[in-house]
This record gives C-alpha cells, sequence and structure tokens, in this order.
C-alpha cells in the first residue's frame, strides 16, 4: 500500500466539501488503484486527507491525469498552508480504514526510536486481540512511516461517543502496557478529529 497524506488549513470549507465530492463523483472511476480516501475537516478548520492507492505507480499515474491537476488547482485555493506528505511504509489494524467510521482520530507526529516501533511489527496479531478486548469501539487503524521518520496514524470508530465513554472507562493492563511501549516509540504532536469524516 502507498499512502498520500495532505494537511493544511480551510480557507473556504463548503468550497472545499464540495470539491471532495467532486473528486469522488467525477475523478475516481478513473483513478486506478485507488484503494479509499479519509478526509475532514476539525473544528478548529484543520483538514487532512490520506489518500490510499495500491502502490507509488498507480498514486503518480492519478497525480500525473490532467483532470486531477485541473481538480487539485481549483483545490488549493480552498486552503492555505498545504503541506505533503507520501509513504509506502504502511501498516494496519483490523482491516485497515473503513469507510462505515462514524469518527476518525489522525495523530501525527514522529518516530523517536524506530527499533522500539519496528519490534512491535511481528505483535501486530497480539495488539489486534488486546484492541478487541480492550476498545471494541476500534474498527480499524492505518498507521504511515515517512522516509524522514514522520508519523501519521488515522484510527476509526464507529461513533464519537463510543470513543469517548471507551477513553473514560480506561485501559486494561494489557492494552496500557503495549500503549506505553508504543509511546517509547513516536512522539504524537498533532491531532485531527474528524466528526463528519469524508470516507470514500
Amino acid at each position: 500500500m502507498f499512502i498520500q497524506v495532505i494537511t493544511g488549513t480551510v480557507a473556504d470549507a463548503l468550497g472545499l466539501q464540495r470539491l471532495v465530492e467532486r473528486w469522488h463523483e467525477e475523478l475516481r472511476p478513473g483513478a486506478t488503484g485507488h484503494l479509499g480516501t479519509t478526509a475532514g475537516v476539525t473544528d478548529d478548520g484543520r483538514f487532512v486527507v490520506l489518500a490510499r492507492f495500491e502502490s507509488e505507480e498507480a498514486a503518480r499515474r492519478n497525480s500525473g491525469r490532467i483532470e486531477q491537476g485541473n481538480w487539485w488547482a481549483e483545490t488549493e485555493k480552498c486552503l492555505e498552508g498545504v503541506t505533503f506528505l507520501d509513504s509506502a511504509a504502511v501498516d494496519t489494524l483490523l482491516g485497515g480504514g473503513k469507510d462505515n467510521a462514524g469518527f476518525v482520530q489522525v495523530m501525527r507526529g514522529r518516530v523517536t526510536d524506530p527499533e522500539k516501533l519496528a519490534a512491535l511489527g511481528p505483535r501486530k496479531g497480539e495488539i489486534e486481540a488486546a484492541l478487541r478486548r480492550a476498545r471494541p469501539d476500534v474498527i480499524g487503524d492505518v498507521m504511515v512511516v515517512t522516509a524522514d521518520g514522520a508519523y501519521i496514524e488515522a484510527v476509526y470508530f464507529a461513533s464519537e461517543a463510543e470513543a469517548r465513554r471507551a477513553e473514560a472507562a480506561g485501559l486494561s493492563d494489557d492494552m496500557a502496557a503495549l500503549m506505553e511501549e508504543f509511546m517509547a516509540a513516536v512522539a504524537i504532536d498533532e491531532f485531527f478529529d474528524l466528526k463528519g469524516p469524508w470516507l470514500h
């Protein structure tokens, strides 16, 4: 899998939503290899999109389409301070991104200890089992690490209400221990709470 991550501040929210819907209706059918998009705007006007492709080649092919270039020329007028990240270093939990999520939380930060993060990879089954027990509100997860050590993770929830209830209840001992190991490997600098995510 290959993921393109775009973030920025929204200058025209209605215009942006209209253009995102237009991409889904008009451009997505020609985006060969596109697996799905998670996007949305936070309450304080920050925008984030994670576009998932089956390969870097598919992503580059999509970016090179004339209609994609024309669409982006319009879309960037709705945004300020746009940043781009992309990577093929992608991992998923619980099947990855879910288009039926009612709430998505995106975290952005950096990897502080690559060896500790890599050591968690072979324990995916253990982590998923602990998640199912401790956080049944989590229905999917996508993690991205870029070549320069940036870290982006999208966690998909059935609803915000369920997520907040589970968050307030605290973690089981095994889940807390796993989270401690994870937080020893990464530092989270920013959260994007997408209460009305655009999922395609």
